[in-house]
């Protein structure tokens, strides 16, 4: 009885594990879309990049959710082993992570307007650090509600096929939001000047 239900439980999930990766490519596309935008607006003002170096606190950043990465597979693989209590710490240091990550990037924001960079900058190559930055802080946002979800579950008898579930969801979202921002990071120095 209880293998019938695992199996009815896997392919109730497969299908909003495909929701999940529809999602994953069509973000994808909305920052390649973006990017986009930015290499035809520079383009045209005779291909000069932002005009402004980074601020260095960026780079932390990007350390800060490598690491969140690192924790969130630790705490799949706990899952994978029933490692219930090892999976929740290294959940909620990954929560504590993309916190932390959110914390910088708006820090990293309030360095920008004492550089004078500003959203409604003349220069609306500039204004994209804002909108580049601004999108990844949404996903990161649904990525902490989605590592969120995979805490309650651990916390609850849910059964092993959702909890593993609720980790793997949680999983493909984040490791894709943390690519993404690796991506958008070094397009950001690629394109300094």
């Amino acid at each position: 009885m209880a293998q019938l239900q695992q199996d009815k439980d896997r392919l109730n999930l497969a299908p909003k594990k495909f929701n999940m990766w529809l999602f994953v490519f069509t973000s994808f596309m909305f920052f390649a879309a973006l990017t986009s935008g930015f290499i035809v607006y520079v383009g045209g003002r005779g291909g000069h990049g932002t005009g402004i170096v980074l601020p260095t606190v960026f780079q932390y950043s990007t350390l800060v959710i490598i690491l969140s990465s690192f924790t969130l597979f630790m705490a799949s693989r706990a899952a994978k082993e029933l490692q219930f209590v090892t999976q929740r710490v290294y959940l909620g240091i990954t929560v504590l992570l993309g916190l932390a990550f959110f914390a910088i990037q708006l820090y990293g924001w309030s360095l920008l307007v004492k550089m004078g960079v500003y959203f409604t900058n003349p220069n609306a190559s500039q204004s994209f650090i804002y909108v580049f930055t601004g999108m990844h802080l949404l996903h990161i946002l649904g990525g902490l509600g989605l590592l969120l979800y995979a805490i309650a579950g651990s916390y609850y008898n849910i059964g092993q096929v959702k909890n593993l579930f609720r980790m793997e969801f949680a999983s493909i979202f984040w490791h894709f939001i943390d690519i993404i921002w690796i991506y958008l990071y070094v397009f950001l120095l690629l394109n300094q000047y």
